[in-house]
């Protein structure tokens, strides 16, 4: 299937009619509650729909949809779950990032929030450094959940999934 959605850098996102355009931004609540693009909706990537999006058009004619997410990669995924649906898909590149270092309009919120993917790198280190411990001290066979933990890892960078960060993003700090 061919892509249906366009990938746009920041200069061209701001070249656009901002009044025209409907961001939906598919981080984690918690992480679109600490800084996100002014007026951006939250509707998190584990639970985006076409439907939701039909809801939040109304009954605009075909408005730009910009995904935004920390960096980009998961505006990508959420742009392929609506390829199914007939919108105007636009993924930023460098995601809220970017629009915040090129001075784009934000809000932010009041608690600063750790994002998934360094909670994920918080996690896989600590369970790592526990699996070596415990290796050492109680039995070698520990060893493994090591190893378990760098495929795990190894995994998810050829992949581009992450089975860790989706069980984080589903904690209820991240609520």
């Amino acid at each position: 299937m061919s892509e249906k959605f366009k990938v746009i850098s920041v200069d061209e996102l701001q070249s656009l009619n901002l009044a025209d355009i409907i961001f939906v931004d598919v981080r984690s609540p918690a992480e679109y509650r600490s800084v996100r693009v002014q007026g951006a909706v939250n509707l998190p990537l584990n639970s985006i729909t076409c439907d939701d999006v039909k809801k939040l058009i109304g009954d605009k004619q075909n408005p730009a949809i910009v995904l935004l997410c920390g960096k980009g990669g998961r505006a990508r995924k959420a742009a392929e779950i609506l390829q199914a649906g007939s919108f105007n898909l636009l993924v930023v590149e460098g995601g809220t990032n970017a629009c915040v270092e090129a001075n784009l309009p934000i809000e932010k919120g009041s608690s600063s929030t750790i994002s998934i993917e360094r909670q994920v790198r918080i996690s896989a280190g600590s369970i790592v450094c526990i699996g070596l411990a415990l290796g050492y001290f109680v039995n070698p066979l520990y060893y493994f959940l090591s190893a378990f933990i760098g495929a795990g890892l190894v995994f998810a960078g050829i992949t581009d999934w992450c089975g860790m960060g989706l069980l984080i993003a589903k904690a209820p700090w991240n609520k």
